[in-house]
């Protein structure tokens, strides 16, 4: 491993493609209780197997891979019983790029992000923006506009405690897994802080009844968490949110918004749709096995996941 002696937080957030890839994103994750690996291309977390020495490292949303990236990566994780590297680079897909990790001994890992996302062009007016959407997402802005639903950005704690609230409602509801109090906690605490993070609240009637955690890094606005209330759902907010998101990331100047992936199927990926959004596929998640150990070890997840999913459908 390269010495990383002069590559203080500046320098490496030059290079970090991604919020997850951000200096203060490892922070955090050593805050959670993750050992944080830098490299002169990114940074790696590492994942604890329990009762046992090994680990798994994940390298989320790094940049495109070359040779030289994965010898690093495999050294590393061979001399440190790390038994494989997940690797999900923010990379748009392509043949030449899936060849180099296949050619490295790579293989299809169960993915943490997905394959595919929505990308809004910020870029365009908000009339072009607005008359591209579906006739029933405009209709829905407006309705909340005429009902008094009111969106804005709101960093307190309260409004923290709050958004907190409604997403315990949302995953109970939805029946999804999701990271605990004290994981939104601290990572709201250190990207907060950073300017990376921003929380935007959609408030009727006086209370709050949507919340998004929203992320600024470069010239994107990312959008991973968001929560809603069941109650006055007739108020549109959802609606409203996104297209006060929209506005909020062009009044910042930023280029893209990436709603933080599309699965076919799903509800909300519905709601996106519905605003018109550019679809973007990554070249995917891959596992780099590094020991024997690698196939027992995805035996074991795919099992634990199965309990898991059972689990939150039960909530």
């Amino acid at each position: 491993m390269k010495s990383l002696k002069n590559l203080n937080k500046n320098k490496f957030n030059k290079i970090a493609t991604h919020p997850v890839q951000s200096w203060e994103w490892g922070e955090f994750r050593k805050k959670w209780g993750n050992e944080v690996i830098r490299f002169s291309f990114g940074q790696i977390t590492l994942h604890k197997i329990p009762f046992t020495s090994y680990k798994v490292a994940v390298f989320s949303k790094g940049p495109k891979p070359t040779l030289t990236m994965l010898r690093e990566l495999k050294d590393y994780a061979v001399k440190n019983n790390v038994i494989f590297v997940k690797l999900e680079p923010n990379v748009v897909k392509n043949k030449r790029d899936i060849k180099l990790l296949k050619d490295f001994g790579a293989v299809h890992g169960k993915t943490l992000f997905t394959p595919s996302t929505f990308w809004i062009d910020l870029t365009k007016s908000e009339e072009e923006l607005l008359k591209s959407f579906h006739p029933k997402t405009r209709y829905n802005i407006r309705l909340a506009q005429k009902k008094g639903v009111l969106v804005k950005e709101d960093s307190s704690q309260d409004a923290f405690e709050k958004y907190w609230e409604l997403m315990e409602e949302t995953t109970k509801r939805q029946g999804f897994y999701a990271h605990t109090k004290r994981y939104h906690q601290l990572m709201w605490q250190k990207l907060s802080q950073a300017g990376i993070a921003h929380l935007l609240t959609a408030t009727y009637k006086k209370e709050i009844i949507a919340a998004w955690i929203l992320f600024v890094w470069k010239d994107f606005l990312y959008y991973p968490y968001g929560a809603s209330s069941e109650k006055h759902k007739n108020a549109m907010a959802s609606n409203l949110m996104m297209w006060e998101a929209i506005r909020y990331g062009k009044k910042l100047g930023l280029k893209k918004f990436d709603l933080w992936g599309k699965e076919e199927g799903k509800g909300f990926t519905k709601f996106k749709k519905g605003y018109n959004p550019q679809v973007v596929e990554f070249i995917g998640t891959w596992d780099l096995p590094t020991s024997w150990l690698y196939i027992p070890y995805t035996i074991a997840e795919k099992a634990r996941w199965f309990f898991l999913r059972l689990r939150a459908r039960q909530l």
